[in-house]
């Protein structure tokens, strides 16, 4: 690996318009909890089940209880405060309450209908199958998706054939770990498991691609520590995620550094074998640029000062959106992370208003194809539903390999 530019400040870079995803999320924190914890409630209690006795006026009461504990928690869990056993109470609820809205609203859009349309009971009898129905789907999922978002990732193996690479670097090995969000809930086991896992892979050259933790490098190192271990054939290089900068950013590029890692602020390496050539560069994320932190911001033209526009490029930049840059910037190969797969279904809906991929390979211009992890963690609620983690193998492939 040979490093040939170094990393500056982002003097000429330029932060992207806000998304219609942005422009929303504007308005969510005064509706979102509103909506979240009145729907169910209604569902589950007023739409004439006739429960006997308190069971409608004291479900009310929780309900109304967690409208106003999951924000407050939230708010002192990832705010100033930065109290985990607040963060895992407020993401925990958020995580249930939402499960709990998604299933309320689809069965009682659509399994009330049917009941009456097949004649099954009456008004009351129907209501009460919802209600029944609702709080078993909601508990499965919550337990299954607990489960999935605590388990090691299983590595999910693709090929991927770049048509400038050359024939002495096919079958490269390219591992992809992102969005671990160490955080509240002590995940120093599971990141150890889950660089042994890495490391049974044997790379030539590992990724992570950003928002390695919510909080602090100092509050979070044990948990990223195993970080250390991981080990590559060339190297292993690393970007900055959105969450970064919620936390003391250049605290993260310096730990990462001091654990082996090449933070690509802006720049590349060089890969080479057999008389051919791949840039591998970086970029800071989108975000970075409004942080205010001194030469931090996203620079495709710094990350490639230098590089021989004939080589293939893999670019490393946290966000998928990203990839209309790197399109222009004649990138071969984008590897992101940030959409964690949409984490609880449905909310990958919503992913897609921000993002141009939420999960896998898919192509953007005539060169540029993006792979987009569904990420190796989790972000807040500790919850996976219909959208597994990751690591991922990137087998790269030259179309001259057979000559």
């Amino acid at each position: 690996m040979t490093e040939t530019s170094s990393s500056r400040p982002a003097a000429g870079a330029q932060e992207a318009p806000p998304s219609r995803l942005h422009r929303l999320m504007r308005w969510v924190p005064l509706v979102a909890p509103v909506l979240l914890w009145a729907v169910p409630c209604w569902v589950l209690l007023h739409t004439g089940q006739h429960w006997p006795g308190p069971v409608a006026p004291v479900g009310t009461a929780l309900f109304a209880v967690g409208l106003v504990v999951m924000p407050l928690a939230m708010v002192r869990g990832h705010g100033r405060r930065q109290q985990d056993g607040a963060a895992i109470l407020g993401d925990t609820l958020l995580g249930a309450i939402w499960v709990l809205f998604t299933w309320s609203v689809l069965l009682g859009a659509l399994l009330r209908p049917a009941l009456a349309l097949t004649g099954t009971g009456d008004a009351q009898d129907r209501a009460r199958i919802v209600t029944w129905a609702v709080l078993g789907t909601a508990a499965v999922l919550l337990v299954w998706g607990y489960a999935e978002a605590r388990r090691v990732p299983r590595v999910r193996r693709l090929d991927v054939e770049l048509p400038r690479l050359g024939a002495a670097l096919d079958g490269t090995r390219v591992v992809l770990i992102t969005d671990t969000h160490y955080g509240p809930l002590d995940r120093a086991r599971w990141s150890a498991r889950v660089c042994e896992t890495v490391n049974g892979l044997e790379a030539d050259l590992v990724c992570h691609t950003g928002d390695i933790a919510d909080g602090t490098a100092r509050h979070r190192r044990a948990q990223a520590a195993p970080l250390g271990t991981v080990r590559a054939t060339r190297a292993r290089v690393y970007v900055t995620g959105n969450h970064e900068y919620y936390g003391e950013a250049q605290g993260w590029v310096d730990l990462m550094d001091e654990l082996g890692w090449e933070p690509l602020r802006n720049r590349h390496l060089l890969l080479e074998r057999g008389g051919d050539t791949l840039v591998v560069a970086g970029v800071d994320d989108v975000t970075a640029q409004s942080s205010g932190l001194a030469g931090h911001g996203a620079d495709l033209g710094g990350a490639l000062d230098g590089a021989d526009p004939d080589h293939p490029v893999l670019l490393l930049a946290h966000q998928p959106a990203f990839v209309d840059r790197a399109a222009a910037g004649g990138v071969d190969l984008q590897l992101s992370g940030h959409t964690h797969g949409g984490q609880i279904w449905p909310f990958h809906h919503l992913v897609r208003l921000d993002q141009p991929a939420v999960a896998g390979l898919s192509r953007h211009g005539a060169r540029t194809l993006l792979y987009t992890s569904r990420g190796t963690g989790f972000w807040g609620p500790p919850f996976r539903v219909f959208a597994p983690s990751e690591i991922t193998l990137l087998v790269l492939r030259s179309p001259r390999r057979g000559a």
